[in-house]
Parts: structure tokens; C-alpha cells; sequence
């Protein structure tokens, strides 16, 4: 909390865990702190609500008409929490395909213009950002990031340079300049504004040994190394 660290932290933590699904064997909930957990709300919003509604109302003898309700077999609960899951994950990529498009159109109109936004992911090929101010997400190629050539190293989080060591880690704070806009896709471009930044010894020695291992060459300390003016 409350530090420059708390972005990646956070970042790291989420991307860490497991995506929750619906199943019939209970494992509880890991957010809660619960050894067994079934979310429990109107039967008209989710089937999964429907199922446990059915299953108490059956069970406990709840109500009239309980008897009827139909009971479930253990792979029958297991066939429908799996097509619940994939319908979910469905519906909630179709939302987000189109909140990118409409923010995309949004924006539209404002290519040239820069914006604050903060590190949200990376990959070999580039980085990817999220606006402070409108939660769009948009991706940077490596190539726009400057005149180094930039690498990444997922152990660390982060697109290192390959001649000055400085460079992007998750959750950093960036200005980003829109490049390019493609509405219909929901896709959106943008150039790098910020320089990079001090990554600090460890990472500078990590990813000088590493370019010492790609060269076939074992990685050599110079009598300067380590005297930069950087921050610790």
C-alpha cells in the first residue's frame, strides 16, 4: 500500500491466480478465506443461483413442490458448471469487445493528443497500457519505445534495453501519445513519451549476465560497474 511498489505487487498477485469457475466439488474461496463457499444470489441473474436454490429448496424440504424439483446426478452438475464457465467467460468477453470498440470510437478524434496511463502488461513484441482516465487499454510496440532495443524479461516484469540496462516494469506510470486508432476493432496504438527508467543493480546484473549467456561469453564486471548516478 501506498508505495511505488503497490502496482506491480497488485498486478502480479492477480495474474498469479486461477481464473474461479463453477463446479460441483467445493474448494472454497481463496478471496474470503472460506474452506467451503457457494455464492448464493436471485435465481433470476445466474443458472449456477438457480441450481443451489433448487438443491436447498429439495434438500431442507423448503416450500411446496420440493419433490418435484429435479435431482441431479454428480456428473450432470459437472457437464453444467462447465457450460456455465464457458458461457460466462462468453458473455464477459463480449462485454469487453465492446467497451474497447466504444472507447476506441471515443477517442477517435484525438490521435496526436498524450495521456497519463500505467504499465498493464508486456510481451516480447511491446507493451500494453491502460489510461488513467478512460481504463482503455492500448498497446505500445517495442520499436516505438525508443532508440535501444528493448527485450523482455518476464521474470522480472519488465522491457529492458539492451545497451543502457533502463527500461518499463509492470504498473509503471507512463505518458503515452495516441498513434492510432482502429474503431471497429476496438484496437488503439500509442507511442511511448516517457524516457526509460533506472531498473535498478539487481536488474542491470541480471540482464547483463543474461546478454553474457546469449553471446556464449561469461558476463564481466567492468571496475565501473555499479557507480552510476542512478537512485538505489
Amino acid at each position: 500500500e501506498d508505495t511505488d511498489h503497490s502496482p506491480l505487487v497488485h498486478g502480479v498477485v492477480l495474474r498469479s491466480q486461477s481464473q474461479a469457475e463453477y463446479s460441483p466439488d467445493n474448494i472454497g474461496h481463496f478471496g474470503l478465506n472460506l474452506k467451503r463457499y457457494a455464492h448464493f444470489t436471485s435465481p433470476i441473474r445466474r443458472y449456477a443461483d438457480l441450481i443451489v436454490h433448487r438443491a436447498l429448496i429439495r434438500a431442507l424440504g423448503l416450500g411446496d413442490g420440493g419433490d418435484e424439483l429435479p435431482d441431479m446426478e454428480l456428473d450432470q452438475l459437472r457437464e453444467i458448471a462447465g457450460l456455465i464457465s464457458s458461457a460466462e467467460r462468453r458473455a464477459v468477453n463480449a462485454e469487453r469487445d465492446t467497451v474497447d470498440r466504444l472507447i476506441a470510437e471515443h477517442l477517435d478524434g484525438r490521435v496526436g493528443e498524450t495521456f497519463d496511463a500505467r504499465v498493464s502488461g508486456m510481451t516480447s513484441s511491446g507493451l500494453f497500457v491502460t489510461l488513467d482516465a478512460y481504463g482503455a487499454d492500448g498497446f505500445i510496440p517495442a520499436s516505438k519505445l525508443g532508440e535501444d532495443y528493448y527485450r523482455h524479461d518476464e521474470a522480472l516484469h519488465a522491457m529492458v534495453g539492451e545497451r543502457t540496462g533502463r527500461g518499463y516494469r509492470l504498473g509503471d506510470a507512463v505518458e503515452v501519445r495516441l498513434a492510432e486508432v482502429q474503431a471497429l476493432a476496438g484496437a488503439i496504438r500509442f507511442d511511448m513519451e516517457s524516457d526509460p527508467r533506472d531498473l535498478g543493480k539487481t536488474m542491470k546484473s541480471r540482464h547483463k549476465a543474461t546478454r553474457g549467456q546469449r553471446s556464449g561469453r561469461p558476463a564481466r564486471r567492468s571496475g565501473r560497474a555499479g557507480r552510476g548516478k542512478g537512485k538505489r
